[in-house]
């Protein structure tokens, strides 16, 4: 697992009070980022971190004044290779096998994961056993952590065939283009009405309750349930009749043509009621990561994603592939709409239904209760306003984007150039956005419950030395990512969507080089934002959004008002990235500053500048290769599959070539990892 890659090995001694060392079995070293997803706590050379005995409620004992650690406790101490790295154990909520966090990656068109709730620190009997090397603890973490990032990358992978069976049944013109309006409006309401708030405000609730509640949080989870279920209710009533005036916000250009508006209404109809299923499945999985049990929320939108690709798969039986039918919105039929909507509620519904084993299996009951008054909901709803700004901001330049992208591709489709159009640009954004879903999210999930603590314990060292750990981590696979797509963008679309055409393919191919590099800004900021969610600082955050929604904006205008239809979505792909490193700028001075001065910047910007050096001449290697193969063999599937195949190995030959000679110990570490994993 590439996102699990760490600094070197070490070797652990559990120090017991008024105990010998016992060290642990010398075997293969799981990666550090493995270790600290078990929620552990980096900090400077040559210190240690006590943990407190259970008898003290807070987790973290501390004589008068909070600056003397209380008697009963226990120390853990890592030695690395190369710094010293204090760690914490652990803590399992109520009914949870182990205390591992996670953090679920939002599919396409859903706001960014946001943060995990911050863990309490662990509790350690003094009178407990000498320690020994127990592989139950770590066998737990590593299998939890496994589970998540399994399911986090069979969702992304299924989630990717969706796309490729939809590009194959409607191809990725004008038709298609109405079902991206249609099926983004639920995702787009559902965040805007408390979804971001959720995950960032509401979780930490949960586990607050979970700890101080009598009831280990029940009944709290269920009024937070009853809340959200009624609220999206209404809200799903009211869209579904306003679903014209929606698709008219969405897109004025879909609007004015008779036969487009109607097909996307159609479609908006079936897809609009998902947002309250959206609702259900985040709550149920929010309660569920509460009390330790992760795979549920990242395993349920498989099924989703299967029933989404049947559905898809059966229009094709019906009705024919794209390249031999040429379906659009004046010749779909209303069985046909019928056929796609249906399927995409389905999923939508079984996704959140699945969740419901998961919950009664922990021990929860569910009922509803509408005894809200006095319970904290009115604290955490105060809480959430900036989280709420945040969304809407977002939400807003989205739906720039989304107007100014079905314009440019309805005039690039009359001119001839099929794949111009806001399909394009999510099609792309989805494939790039793969490799911060799966390598950067699954860092940081490890990390940011580490830091959530560190935070609280005004320990500015530790959160420093977490995010210069998880962006240099993450850089690792993130930087020649980038350049892949920039090199690369091209062979890629044009293989994985040939069944929608080659020119339709072709035009993903551009807008996927466009993002390219904009994904090494994206998954900064990511990173940096989880210091201040560490602090639960949503208010910076949202000013932060506002810069980049804006400069997203401007330069989206900018794009359609300069560039031809066909080029004015690649145009508006850069700005994505253009705009998120404006906002990494803004970001990184203002963490700087919270944190006393100091975030490792010489440090990361070494790291940084050291793979972009072993990058840039591999991308252009690759991509001279993947050039002349497609020039010779031509654009068709075969001729994309060996372009793709002979420019990434030439790609990444090079690279790690000169990454060795630039001695990077992150992606010595990483190799390490991965040999180690295959047992070599």
């Amino acid at each position: 697992m590439i996102a699990a890659a760490g600094p070197e090995s070490h070797a652990s001694t559990l120090v017991g009070r008024g105990r010998s060392p016992v060290t642990p079995d010398r075997g293969p070293c799981p990666s550090r980022a493995v270790e600290r997803g078990a929620g552990l706590s980096s900090q400077t050379h040559g210190e240690e971190r006590r943990m407190s005995a259970p008898n003290d409620p807070r987790g973290d004992a501390r004589g008068p004044g909070g600056g003397t650690p209380a008697d009963d406790t226990m120390t853990l101490r890592v030695v690395p290779a190369d710094d010293t790295v204090r760690l914490r154990l652990p803590v399992a909520a109520p009914g949870a096998p182990d205390g591992t966090p996670a953090d679920r990656p939002a599919p396409a068109g859903e706001a960014p994961p946001a943060p995990a709730a911050p863990v309490p620190s662990a509790s350690v009997p003094a009178s407990a056993p000498p320690a020994g090397p127990k592989p139950s603890g770590a066998s737990s973490l590593l299998k939890s952590s496994a589970v998540m990032a399994a399911g986090t990358i069979v969702s992304r992978i299924t989630g990717f065939l969706r796309t490729l069976v939809m590009a194959a049944a409607i191809g990725v013109g004008t038709l298609n283009d109405s079902y991206q309006v249609a099926n983004v409006l639920p995702t787009m309401i559902y965040v805007l009405v408390g979804g971001g708030a959720l995950n960032a405000v509401f979780v930490p609730q949960l586990v607050r309750a979970m700890k101080k509640d009598d009831d280990g949080g029940e009944a709290y989870a269920n009024r937070l349930l009853t809340l959200v279920m009624v609220a999206l209710a209404g809200v799903t009533v009211v869209c579904v009749l306003a679903a014209p005036l929606l698709v008219h916000m969405m897109s004025p250009d879909i609007a004015a043509d008779p036969e487009r508006r109607a097909v996307t209404v159609a479609f908006a109809r079936y897809c609009l009621p998902t947002l309250f299923f959206m609702g259900a499945h985040v709550v149920l999985g929010q309660i569920l990561n509460a009390r330790g049990r992760f795979g549920a929320m990242m395993w349920t939108p498989v099924l989703n994603n299967l029933v989404i690709i049947a559905s898809f798969g059966s229009f094709v039986w019906a009705f024919g592939g794209f390249t031999d039918s040429a379906v659009s919105p004046a010749t779909i039929t209303p069985e046909g709409v019928r056929l796609l909507g249906l399927g995409t509620l389905l999923g939508l519904t079984v996704q959140a239904l699945a969740m419901l084993p998961y919950l009664r299996d922990t021990g929860f009951r569910l009922r509803l209760r509408f005894d809200f008054r006095g319970h904290g909901l009115g604290k955490a709803v105060g809480l959430a306003k900036w989280t709420l700004l945040f969304v809407l901001v977002n939400q807003l330049g989205m739906i720039v984007v989304t107007q100014l992208a079905t314009k440019a591709g309805s005039l690039a489709e009359r001119a001839g150039h099929t794949g111009s159009g806001i399909t394009a640009y999510n099609y792309a954004l989805l494939l790039w956005q793969m490799p911060q879903a799966i390598i950067t999210v699954s860092v940081m999930t490890a990390v940011l419950p580490r830091i959530s603590r560190s935070a609280q314990d005004d320990d500015k060292a530790a959160v420093r030395d977490d995010i210069s750990y998880g962006l240099r981590t993450s850089a690792v696979a993130i930087v020649p990512c980038a350049f892949a797509f920039l090199a690369l963008g091209v062979p890629m679309s044009t293989l994985l969507y040939a069944g929608s055409g080659a020119e339709g393919a072709r035009g993903i191919g551009f807008v996927l080089m466009a993002f390219g590099l904009g994904l090494v800004p994206y998954s900064v900021q990511y990173v940096v934002l989880r210091g201040f969610y560490a602090y639960e600082d949503t208010r910076t955050p949202f000013y932060n959004t506002v810069v980049v929604a804006l400069v997203n904006a401007a330069g989206s205008a900018l794009c359609f008002a300069v560039l031809s239809p066909r080029w004015a979505v690649a145009g508006m792909a850069a700005s994505y990235g253009l705009a998120y490193a404006v906002g990494v700028g803004i970001a990184w001075r203002r963490l700087r500053t919270r944190l006393g001065g100091d975030l490792d910047g010489r440090r990361v910007l070494g790291t940084y500048a050291r793979l972009v050096v072993a990058a840039a001449p591999a991308a252009l290697a690759g991509g001279a290769v993947a050039y002349f193969v497609t020039k010779t063999l031509g654009s068709t599937a075969s001729g994309s599959l060996a372009a793709l195949l002979a420019g990434g190995l030439v790609l990444l030959g090079v690279f790690l070539a000169l990454a060795h000679l630039l001695r990077l110990p992150e992606l010595s570490a990483l190799t390490g990892m991965v040999r180690a994993r295959l047992g070599r």
